[in-house]
């Protein structure tokens, strides 16, 4: 067993021994001599390091578990991987995302390759009187009864930094939406010199580090808000409190990664690393939310303002909805954010297992503006995964108004799903901050995909609304979707989904959904904490 674990290095050793003695002996080139001593060397080294075990016991061998472990991603996905395997998407969706990107024809020959008898299946119900449609602009508008409220798009792009994704990638979403008339958010990282380039829409994000409008000591600054809220571009304005790849955890950005760039566009020290806490500083209780809210409002001129979230205590979302009855302010838009969302990287636990996937936060939100009555004022975004018109049609009819994608869009910008995005080595060189590999991605070609992305999918999405009988995407209801439940039973969502009825929270007696018997009364406007009633005294 000895011999075969230390074959390779006692075979490279013979070599060298026997290559040398040829060497002296006859006319033999010393440049063969160099393969047996540096694998000699190898495998000494292997024997002598302590770092790993493997190696001690495998020398040289053991190199190519290594080997084989690097290129695994690689081999998985163009060789192993299934079509419709979702880790995190399919070959099947980045294919669709490419094909419309450039243009290319989309249609799947032979019919459909899932197994439309299996459980969790979904479709459109679709009309015997289908609808002929105009064209595929589909908008609403937030912030009706503003200063200036803003019609947008029903898919957008979804919140993606400036120092997560490279200068090149920022300015070709941003050029493909200006094409597109779509929003961009701008991630928490602030509004770069890239974000201003395209011309696109602006939703401009606020997250706990006050990036682009906070004083020296991280506290927020209202004076360089009002520089930045105030243009032309910003057409909303979104307070983070928490997002979908990392719900509850604040971020770090080593100094070593600040480029001069990131530190001017966030308001940053060079010099030290950049720390987003994981709550927000302006405020503690929910009405000090709403009142932060209602500021920003104030202090933009009236630009529609909301904030956004991955669902997490439900009592925390009540208690939110609870200072809203209390103060009478509302935010004109909550974007809810799926705990399957992840262009940010993040530990494993809270990638896999900390926050509440996008169904059900967002069942959670829509049905707790409508128990209290304030659903037609409020406007709801939904993101996690939302990259066909079948996903953003089945987002609407769980209860929101428009969609957000992010990776969908770095598809389009020429991701491969590489999964590098943290190490600042993006083959495609959108998620680096690598100036060699930014050139790689040439901002006008991957502006248009974009554009086109966004307006093929909207394109689809017209047709599964013509097919449905409607007259707009925001028509849809869980009454059209159905679901496979059993292999002898399929349910439409309003069968399988509670939704409650308006105003039924503002009543005294039991709701007909438990979550809301459960902890709307623990909820309070003053905390995010649970509140128990005191027991009275005997």
């Amino acid at each position: 067993m000895h011999s075969r674990r230390y074959l390779a290095v006692m075979a490279s050793a013979l070599v060298l021994i026997g290559a040398l003695a040829l060497a002296i002996i006859g006319p033999f080139h010393w440049l063969w001599i160099l393969p047996a001593a540096a694998l000699t060397l190898l495998g000494t080294y292997d024997l002598l390091q302590t770092r790993h075990a493997v190696l001690r016991n495998y020398p040289i061998w053991g190199h190519l578990r290594y080997f084989f472990e690097f290129i695994r991603p690689e081999i998985r996905q163009y060789f192993v991987e299934d079509e419709n395997e979702q880790t995190p998407f399919s070959r099947k969706q980045r294919s669709i995302v490419y094909q419309r990107a450039k243009g290319e024809n989309e249609s799947r020959p032979f019919g459909t390759d899932l197994d439309v008898m299996a459980d969790n299946y979904e479709w459109v119900g679709h009309s015997l009187a289908p609808t002929k449609l105009a064209g595929s602009d589909f908008r609403v508008t937030v912030g009706a009864g503003r200063d200036q409220p803003y019609a947008i798009s029903v898919y957008n792009i979804s919140a993606m930094s400036f120092g997560s994704l490279s200068a090149n990638a920022i300015q070709a979403l941003n050029q493909g939406a200006a094409m597109g008339k779509f929003a961009h958010d701008t991630g928490e990282g602030s509004i770069s010199p890239y974000h201003r380039a395209g011309g696109g829409d602006l939703i401009w994000e606020l997250g706990s580090g006050y990036f682009g409008c906070r004083n020296e000591d991280g506290s927020f600054s209202p004076e360089r808000f009002v520089e930045q809220a105030c243009t032309e571009q910003v057409k909303m304005i979104e307070i983070k409190l928490s997002q979908g790849a990392k719900p509850g955890h604040g971020g770090v950005l080593p100094k070593a990664k600040i480029s001069r760039e990131i530190a001017l566009t966030r308001g940053v020290s060079m010099g030290q690393d950049c720390i987003s806490p994981a709550s927000h500083s302006e405020f503690s209780t929910p009405v000090g939310l709403l009142e932060f809210v209602e500021r920003l409002r104030t202090l933009s001129g009236g630009k529609p303002t909301g904030f956004k979230l991955c669902v997490g205590h439900p009592w925390e979302f009540f208690a939110i909805a609870k200072a809203m009855l209390q103060t009478g302010i509302t935010p004109d838009f909550i974007v809810v954010d799926g705990a399957e969302g992840g262009t940010g990287a993040a530990p494993m636990e809270f990638s896999d297992h900390v926050g509440t996937p996008l169904q059900e936060g967002l069942l959670l939100v829509h049905n707790t503006l409508v128990g209290i009555g304030l659903r037609d004022r409020i406007r709801i975004g939904a993101s996690g995964k939302v990259i066909t018109a079948f996903d953003i049609a089945r987002t609407l009819a769980l209860g929101a108004d428009w969609c957000n994608a992010a990776r969908g869009f770095m598809f389009a910008v020429g991701c491969i799903q590489a999964q590098k995005c943290h190490t600042d080595r993006c083959p495609t060189g959108v998620a680096t901050q690598d100036a060699a590999r930014q050139k790689a991605l040439v901002v006008p070609d991957k502006a248009e995909r974009v554009y086109r992305f966004h307006h093929n999918t909207l394109h689809a999405l017209q047709e599964l609304v013509q097919a449905a009988g409607l007259q707009h995407p925001c028509d849809l209801g869980p009454q059209h979707i159905v679901r496979r439940v059993s292999s002898h039973e399929v349910k439409r969502l309003s069968e399988l989904l509670g939704y409650l009825e308006p105003g039924e929270l503002l009543t005294d007696g039991p709701c007909r959904l438990e979550v809301f018997n459960r902890y709307w009364p623990l909820a309070s406007a003053e905390s995010f904490q649970q509140v128990y009633s005191q027991p009275q005294a005997a």
